[in-house]
């Protein structure tokens, strides 16, 4: 099996020679190549680039598209700033003043310069790895993006609030989602990623009722494009595991505070789990063979399908050895 080819058999319920591996990459992967955050973020040739070098040098099994949360929201006319080496910021949200979404622009996947650089990052992965690697596409998922519009704060008080209109404006982030996930995955993603990071401070009444249906919305849309859909949702989510049963996610990202035992229970026998192992405490600050140890027991605990990873994105400090230690190739077992 390629690396393709047994990331394909697990998602599709298939047995596959060794667990796929996964890792999040970003601030790592512009440290190995010696480049700086601005540039990856701002330059999709730096991105894909230090994707690729670790993809080859530590052979896991996905590349991304991943840099940043404000792709759309630089599409729909906020100022972002990019530091040499942290992460863009939004300088200020374009709705953090008047809510009005209607007068914002429209984020055109081929034509806003930052969505179209994530566009072209995927079209240079086909070009390059298609038919070897997973391709990761990404979008911010319906409360994110409207976090990020509206500002955290003004968001969550809309939800209490004036659910109606905080609706309406996840509503109109769904159609932007959509139609930049069809661009991805026209260009070659065969997964696209959506971070929903905010939903985690959500009740789960709350996102039940208002975000759950929407994150359905995109995940139909992706799978009708032909996609595969990875959910990751930063912080514990332990009060929404059931509900993401409802979504029919292909890949389920859990962070480091969720019981996986937990989540398997509450998810199912299915569903593909990615390994949380706490990226700072397990996987930057620990060594290899704690790293295998804690794999290992992860996988006698959840069991098929499971997936090699960590709970979030692999710290910039993580000595290299730890993140070889991470993509060791571990046999796949039949559940007992």
């Amino acid at each position: 099996m390629n690396n393709l080819d047994r990331y394909r058999a697990v998602l599709r319920g298939e047995e596959a020679d060794i667990l796929p591996r996964l890792p999040i990459l970003m601030a790592f992967a512009v440290r190995f190549i010696g480049s700086t955050y601005s540039r990856f973020a701002s330059d999709y040739r730096v991105l894909v680039e230090a994707n690729l070098r670790c993809a080859e040098h530590f052979d896991f099994d996905q590349v991304s598209a991943i840099s940043d949360p404000f792709r759309e929201t630089s599409g729909f006319g906020a100022e972002i700033e990019f530091p040499e080496n942290s992460v863009p910021r939004c300088v200020k949200p374009p709705l953090e003043d008047n809510p009005d979404f209607t007068r914002l622009a429209h984020p055109d996947p081929f034509a806003s310069p930052r969505m179209w650089d994530r566009v072209q990052a995927v079209r240079e992965y086909a070009r390059t790895v298609k038919g070897r690697r997973s391709i990761l596409g990404w979008v911010e998922g319906p409360a994110a993006e409207a976090a990020d519009l509206r500002g955290v704060t003004n968001f969550l008080m809309d939800l209490a609030t004036d659910p109606d209109y905080a609706c309406a404006l996840m509503d109109h982030c769904v159609e932007t989602a959509v139609e930049f996930a069809e661009a991805q995955i026209e260009a070659g993603a065969d997964t696209i990623g959506m971070g929903d990071a905010i939903a985690s401070q959500i009740s789960p009444v709350m996102y039940a009722e208002y975000v759950a249906p929407r994150e359905k919305r995109i995940i139909q849309a992706i799978h009708a494009a032909g996609g595969w859909v990875r959910l990751h949702i930063c912080g514990n989510t332990t009060h929404l595991l059931p509900h993401f049963r409802e979504l029919d996610c292909d890949i389920i990202d859990l962070d480091w505070q969720v019981d996986l035992a937990e989540a398997r229970r509450m998810l199912g026998p299915r569903q593909p789990i990615v390994a949380n192992l706490d990226p700072v405490r397990v996987v930057m600050e620990s060594d290899p063979d704690s790293i295998r140890s804690a794999l290992f027991a992860l996988y006698e605990t959840v069991g098929n399908p499971f997936i090699a990873g960590s709970g979030c994105e692999i710290p910039p400090g993580t000595p290299e050895e730890n993140l070889k230690a991470l993509c060791a190739p571990i046999r796949w077992r039949a559940n007992r």
